[in-house]
């Protein structure tokens, strides 16, 4: 049984009826991207519980071995040796023991969103895609899209569209524009719908950004 990974929640009212399960990029931890739940606030989303886990530490190849919070090794800068697949499936199984423990607590699968930057954003692209319940949506940002090739053999018949929001910021110098472009074509050739979004900015996040995932959850939560 994989162990939960800890996580910091925030419920924006009693009783929710609908999770967001958000991860980190590399090198940051749940705490960052908790503090955007304030301005997801829209009065028209039904009560959500917000889950921010931290990813283990572990040494990062690209950062000369150093050791710091992260879902997979990055073993080189180019795209197609990018990823330690088996750190990526390692992190996908403790994001669905995170979706298994928000069922037992009343929420039902397609009632959850799974969102993530960066690194985290693989994560739930590559998790969702090929979970085996219908899922609310995923939120994808300064993000890629990993083992592609595998992906229509192994994404879920009950996920086929599943409503998924892509945000990239045009001059983003880690994450490159090209990338997210590439991986949302890839998608897209899948049969997927992308709500794809880019904005004046580099790896980070930008208020209009944050706006357009409110629209985004309350499309597919409310």
């Amino acid at each position: 049984m994989t162990a939960l990974l800890p996580a910091i929640e925030i419920e924006t009212a009693p009783h929710p009826t609908a999770s967001v399960i958000w991860l980190h990029g590399l090198g940051d931890d749940g705490h960052g991207w908790s503090q955007v739940v304030p301005a997801l606030r829209v009065p028209t989303l039904p009560p959500i519980r917000y889950l921010f886990p931290h990813a283990p530490k572990m040494a990062v190849t690209i950062n000369n071995g150093y050791v710091m919070p992260a879902w997979y090794d990055v073993r080189a800068a180019n795209l197609n040796e990018r990823a330690d697949m088996d750190g990526v499936r390692r992190s996908q199984q403790q994001l669905e023991a995170l979706i298994a423990r928000e069922k037992t607590r009343g929420v039902a699968a397609a009632r959850i969103v799974l969102a993530g930057f960066s690194q985290g954003g693989v994560i739930v692209l590559h998790t969702g895609l090929r979970h085996a319940e219908r899922l609310a949506g995923i939120v994808a940002l300064s993000t890629y899209l990993v083992d592609a090739p595998n992906l229509e053999a192994q994404a879920t018949a009950m996920n086929r569209d599943l409503p998924i929001f892509m945000g990239h910021g045009t001059h983003d110098p880690v994450v490159q524009l090209a990338w997210a472009e590439s991986s949302r074509r890839a998608l897209e050739a899948g049969g997927w719908s992308v709500d794809w979004h880019t904005y004046p900015m580099e790896h980070a996040a930008v208020p209009d950004e944050i706006g357009d995932i409110a629209a985004f959850l309350q499309r597919v939560l409310s």
